[in-house]
């Protein structure tokens, strides 16, 4: 199992895991993984985390300073099948229907560019590993925006996913200590 974790969940693990990590068992379990790429963080992920929550996430994970620990996309493409789920399965259609056509390729450019699709993009690359996309985001409303949330595009590409704490629960090595 090869793991590619999001944005919201490196924001979870530094906001609410880790303040209770003072053995620093869990941050050098991630940091182990991590290294040894059974945990990747793409670098689209890594430019997000720079903005995202006041650049908490490298802050705090010192290790994902080093360019070894983040993962290169640039030679992640989408095939024409995922441009056509893109324009029909993955877009909201009721944002679509207002859309003109110039707006559509806009904002169809920019979720090609994000993390989410890099991340969808990457899982999709290399059919005979076992990735897993790990994100805190759900299913439940998606604010008006053009496409759907990666919990429901990851169920139409049979893609798995889980969260932070479902990811956890796999790895039997790891136990957390919880100090005061």
């Amino acid at each position: 199992m090869i793991v590619l974790i999001d944005t919201s969940s490196l924001i979870s693990l530094v906001r609410y895991y880790l303040p209770f990590d003072k053995e620093k068992t869990l941050y050098n379990f991630i940091e182990n993984k991590i290294e040894l790429k059974q945990i990747l963080v793409l670098d689209k992920v890594h430019e997000e985390c720079k903005y995202t929550a006041k650049g908490i996430v490298l802050e705090k994970l010192e290790y994902l300073k080093s360019k070894n620990n983040i993962t290169k996309t640039t030679d992640v493409l989408p095939t024409q099948k995922f441009f056509n789920q893109l324009e029909n399965q993955f877009i909201n259609g009721s944002v679509k229907n207002k859309l003109s056509d110039v707006e559509f390729e806009n904002r169809k450019n920019d979720f090609m560019e994000s993390a989410d699709a890099k991340l969808l993009l990457y899982s999709l690359k290399d059919s005979s590993k076992q990735y897993v996309i790990v994100s805190e985001e759900t299913e439940a409303s998606n604010d008006n925006k053009s496409f759907k949330k990666l919990p429901t595009i990851c169920k139409i590409l049979e893609i798995d996913i889980n969260t932070l704490p479902e990811l956890l629960e796999k790895y039997q090595e790891i136990k957390l200590f919880f100090n005061k």
